[in-house]
């Protein structure tokens, strides 16, 4: 897939404000500092199209990202950001959980986890939610180019291997790198392939 054009399209703090279209959207989410606005930055080639910061935390918002005027990327919040607030931290669970749960323009769930590190609980739980919650969703690992491409494969494998204690059929996933752009064809035919079939 070509991109030509990305751009921002809205700012929403609730599902109900969100843009009022039926064009196809993909939501990213992770846990905070995971490299999502380098992500979503690197696919739509552009450098400032999501505002990246040292300070994890940082998206608070539904943000809408309209690509080629065709589909949206959807940055929601990262979760489990111990220094918010015990409020604010509910609040942004009800506004990712109510996005995800009834925004009927969501095709798929991109979720976004560090390759570096060993299965965390939090993402493992965030993902068995999403499929009891019968929510079309893939994986995708970041920062690849921390590591070594063998150490990342591994990485990628031992997580698969936590998975399957939970899962009869295993999610895909995809290996990138915002710094190197690997794996950004990869997802654009992903998301390709899926618009296609719609």
């Amino acid at each position: 897939m070509k991109i030509n054009k990305a751009e921002f399209a809205i700012s929403s703090p609730t599902v109900q404000k969100c843009p009022n279209d039926t064009k196809a959207e993909y939501a990213f989410i992770g846990r905070s500092n995971v490299g999502k606005s380098s992500l979503i930055n690197m696919l739509c080639n552009s450098k400032g199209l999501a505002k990246t910061s040292a300070t994890p935390g940082k998206t608070l918002l539904i943000n809408h990202f309209i690509v080629n005027n065709e589909w949206y990327i959807v940055d929601l919040p990262g979760y489990g950001y111990a220094k918010h607030s015990k409020t604010v931290r509910n609040k942004l669970e009800q506004m990712i959980a109510s996005y995800i749960l009834q925004r009927e323009q969501l095709i798929n769930v991109f979720v976004l986890i560090d390759i570096r590190h060993d299965p965390q609980a939090i993402d493992v739980e965030f993902i068995n939610w999403l499929g009891k919650s019968k929510i079309p969703f893939s994986i995708i690992f970041t920062k690849a180019d921390k590591l070594t491409p063998t150490k990342a494969k591994q990485n990628a494998e031992k997580y698969m291997t936590k998975l399957e204690e939970f899962w009869e059929i295993l999610p895909p996933y995809i290996i990138t790198s915002s710094t190197h752009k690997t794996g950004r064809d990869e997802v654009l035919d992903y998301i390709e392939n899926i618009n296609k079939s719609l």
